[in-house]
């Protein structure tokens, strides 16, 4: 499993708070001879809001190798993010899945399974007309927006499966909904 992390602008000490926890989650659901391989580009900058610099990472660390990819943006970097899944299903690569957190305001469609996460219910509900997937994620109660990058498995929140009427809801914390929906 290959999944690209894409950090938003904020403090890189944040981003592998967010790695840690990620990967200490999904290893622990590991058997056999599965492997996680995670990939965080680079921050620099305004680089984040580069899609095509997101991509020559991608291709530059996976050579030529077009493995299926999920990618994980954060707020600023949801920007990027979406913008290199286009270009690496345009080179032939699969992305098994996107997963935006915090990406306000961001248009978020695609031929791949793409996910929410919000910091708190106004921005879930707000941000849905711009793209979402079956299954969303809000914290409640709501957190401080970069708590969601640097501690998610201390926010408890809401699955919400919003292809179904009423919407099913089911209480757990970020990285729970994370773990998920990447499997």
């Amino acid at each position: 499993m290959t999944i690209i992390i894409c950090p938003g602008i904020n403090n890189p000490a944040l981003t592998e708070k967010f790695v840690t926890c990620l990967y200490d989650k999904i290893t622990d659901g590991l058997v056999g001879n599965n492997y996680v391989n995670l990939l965080t580009v680079p921050a620099d900058g305004i680089l984040p809001l580069s899609g095509l610099h997101i991509f020559e990472f991608l291709r530059h660390r996976l050579k030529s190798n077009l493995d299926p990819v999920t990618f994980i943006g954060f707020s600023a970097g949801v920007v990027g993010a979406i913008a290199a899944a286009h270009l690496w299903q345009l080179q032939s690569g699969k992305v098994e899945a996107f997963i935006a957190i915090d990406g306000w305001g961001v248009p978020l469609l695609g031929d791949f399974p793409i996910y929410r996460m919000s910091h708190d219910y106004f921005t879930h509900w707000s941000s849905l007309v711009l793209g979402s997937g079956q299954y969303n994620f809000y914290a409640d109660p709501a957190v401080e927006h970069l708590q969601m990058w640097e501690n998610p498995q201390a926010v408890q929140g809401w699955l919400v499966d919003s292809k179904i009427d009423p919407p099913y809801q089911q209480r757990l914390s970020a990285v729970e909904f994370l773990y998920k929906v990447m499997q």
